[in-house]
């Protein structure tokens, strides 16, 4: 008798092709806030050292190199207050790669464990490293941001391979409490992986990383993509506990995970400026709270978020995001993300991405005011 294999789930953001045709119809075109691709140029020094690295010829290290990873200690010094040795840290090509892989890896380590836990709303690759490694997923409820580990049975915790946090969350915007899950993953034998790729764009409260509360059992993911507008060259790094980070590099060497030479070379210079950073906060914030006011006036439930560039909205007596996706659509040429892509939990919200230019989400409030006016 044959089994039938793998089938992998429809990527979820092909899934806007319908309303991204609705969008195009509108005079000025669509304004495309569904995914979270910065728009802004990455600061010159970080393209001139790309240029002129010399390193395309031969083949770049695999865990990084050594001006890379200090550069990386160095940003988590200044920024997190945490010292990490050049030996706790290595480089991954962009993080994606690094979430959708990781657990494959602690498996063929750990072989006594098959369950990876992840927010029940939540970034869907969290999800799919499950289904990539032939692993078990289970999504652990959430409440306000915070993961509810106590709703887990006994059963679970003890067959858990890897709890996933992410906070700043994408989609939520929500902070969730780092040292608690620490906490609980060395309590129950549980690799904590915080994905940290928002936290430089925090509102509520100061930037953290789980390193604050001590490095054994827990691994910290950052990434130059929302850091630094670098989403294209595919460069971020791990951290954390030495013995996990030790077993990482070398699986994924002989895999032949490798951050291009070049590519080093510009992301030695980003970590090391934080300059850049504040400017980003800045249009961020400015761009957040344009399009928090245009969809509130539109009659949009649109909490502040307390961290990440996203909205995370609902409307009162719409319990599906992907009506409400399209009546954006329709009134005002904005693509946004339907909340089921993040969870069946979160079918009734919509995540609106600020990552277009100012002036295209002038227009696209512009629009929306005047569709108001219309009905």
């Amino acid at each position: 008798m044959s089994r039938a294999g793998f089938v992998p789930p429809p990527y979820p953001f092909d899934r806007l092709v319908e309303l991204r045709d609705v969008c195009t119809h509108h005079d000025g075109g669509i304004v495309d806030c569904s995914v979270g691709t910065p728009c802004d140029a990455p600061v010159p020094e970080v393209l001139d050292a790309m240029a002129a690295s010399g390193t395309e010829r031969g083949y770049p290290t695999s865990a990084g190199s050594e001006a890379y990873r200090a550069s990386a200690c160095g940003m988590l010094a200044r920024c997190y207050g945490v010292d990490v040795a050049a030996g706790e840290l290595a480089a991954c090509v962009g993080t994606k790669e690094f979430v959708a892989s990781l657990a494959g890896y602690l498996a063929l380590r750990d072989p006594g464990r098959d369950t990876v836990l992840y927010p029940a709303i939540a970034y869907p690759t969290y999800a799919v490293s499950a289904q990539l490694a032939g692993l078990r997923g289970v999504a652990v409820p959430v409440h306000d941001g915070r993961l509810c580990l106590e709703q887990l049975d006994d059963a679970t915790v003890r067959r858990a391979l890897v709890l996933w946090v992410n906070s700043p969350s994408n989609p939520t915007g929500l902070l969730d409490d780092l040292g608690r899950a620490a906490e609980f993953g060395r309590r129950n034998g549980v690799v904590v992986c915080s994905d940290e790729c928002y936290a430089d764009y925090t509102w509520s409260a100061p930037r953290a990383t789980v390193l604050q509360h001590g490095a054994d059992g827990v691994l910290a993911v950052h990434s130059l993509s929302k850091r630094s507008n670098l989403a294209g060259v595919r460069a971020g790094f791990y951290a954390g506990d030495a013995d996990l980070v030790a077993y990482l590099r070398l699986v994924r060497q002989h895999a032949g995970h490798l951050v291009a030479g070049p590519v080093q070379a510009g992301a030695a210079v980003a970590w090391g400026d934080d300059e850049h950073v504040a400017v980003q906060r800045a249009r961020y914030e400015h761009r957040l709270t344009m399009l928090r006011g245009a969809l509130t006036e539109a009659g949009y439930d649109v909490p502040a978020p307390e961290g990440s560039f996203y909205l995370w909205a609902s409307k009162r007596d719409e319990d599906d995001g992907w009506q409400l996706a399209a009546s954006l659509a329709r009134a005002a040429g904005l693509l946004v993300s339907p909340g089921e892509i993040y969870g069946e939990d979160a079918r009734r919200f919509i995540r609106v991405a600020a990552v277009q230019p100012d002036e295209r989400l002038a227009l696209a409030c512009h629009r929306l005011a005047e569709a108001g006016q219309l009905v």
